[in-house]
């Protein structure tokens, strides 16, 4: 893919000496480690709502974890951070390949080799945590790689990653946990619901990068609908699947959950109202003030499901 060249890098890394390779600090910045949290919280989400002894299985959950964060999610930001490099250089010229502290082409080997890593410690995981690493791995490499490129579209684009993100990762948890069954109904609609939730969260990160992107042809939601008509598709995506959760709480009998859910998405409502008149500033708010509680309705309702479980069990005894 031809791509112009990084003439937006800060002069004074164009003046210094070329470097040989990157620093461990600049591979730690590429890797992203602020953004492991959602898939961790996302597979920590599916294992308490397998119902399952988590002091037994500590050490699937761990490797889980390890596996949805520093290494599936560190390994997507690489690939992303590599493919993006020319629009990084408009809209944030100082990440790590722009800004020339990750020369050559180390960051693709090392997106590359995080990819194999990935999927290696995949295999301890049994059929389900392999299969379900290698979609996701596929789906990263889709969102970002030419020819497919999902990013190039935000509709598809934010459904990928929000499906690998939230939903593949909470039903990863899930099976695991169960030897590899089926994670069941129940599960599945939550983990699709917060998917549909997350779609939504995608598209306020697509705020700060607008103007790179109308540059560079990344037909964003923000790009297609403008800021006012992406936020507001931002808001419903979040807030609909919240009550449809909150909803399908109370139909399975667990009404301080579906309570405690809605009244989470509620709170969210004045952070939205603020969002939908300045969409671009207050995007960022949005995210750090609003995600956490969309965040906390999905363990709210993770263990309302290990309730439900636990009295499907205790039925069964009787």
């Amino acid at each position: 893919m031809d791509t112009p060249p990084l003439a937006h890098a800060p002069h004074t890394q164009a003046s210094a000496p070329p470097l040989g390779r990157p620093a461990l600090r600049t591979v730690a910045e590429f890797l992203k480690p602020i953004t492991w949290f959602p898939p961790m919280w996302a597979f920590a989400c599916g294992v308490v709502a397998s119902g399952q002894d988590i002091g037994a299985n500590w050490a699937l959950l761990l490797l889980g974890l390890v596996l949805t964060g520093p290494l599936v999610c560190a390994s997507s930001q690489a690939v992303n951070d590599w493919f993006d490099r020319h629009v990084d250089a408009i809209n944030e010229p100082n990440r790590p390949i722009p800004s020339g502290r990750m020369p050559g082409r180390w960051g693709l080997g090392i997106a590359i080799a995080w990819t194999a890593l990935s999927l290696m410690w995949a295999t301890l995981m049994g059929p389900w945590g392999f299969a379900a690493c290698a979609l996701a791995i596929a789906l990263s490499w889709a969102y970002s790689a030419p020819p497919v490129r999902l990013k190039n579209n935000g509709w598809w684009g934010n459904a990928a990653c929000a499906l690998s993100y939230e939903g593949l990762a909470w039903l990863t948890g899930t099976a695991v946990m169960l030897g590899g069954a089926w994670p069941g109904p129940h599960s599945v609609a939550l983990a699709l619901l917060y998917s549909v939730g997350a779609h939504g969260i995608m598209t306020l990160n697509d705020f700060k990068a607008i103007e790179g992107d109308r540059r560079m042809g990344v037909a964003s939601l923000p790009v297609q609908l403008g800021a006012h008509g992406a936020a507001r598709m931002a808001c419903v995506f979040m807030l609909v699947p919240q009550v449809a959760v909150a909803l399908l709480l109370a139909h399975w009998q667990l009404p301080w959950h579906a309570t405690a859910v809605l009244v989470l998405a509620v709170m969210q409502g004045p952070l939205m109202a603020k969002f939908l008149r300045h969409p671009v500033e207050r995007a960022l708010h949005v995210s750090a003030f609003g995600v956490p509680l969309f965040v906390s309705g999905m363990m709210i309702s993770a263990w309302g499901l290990r309730q439900l479980s636990g009295l499907h069990s205790s039925v069964g005894v009787l």
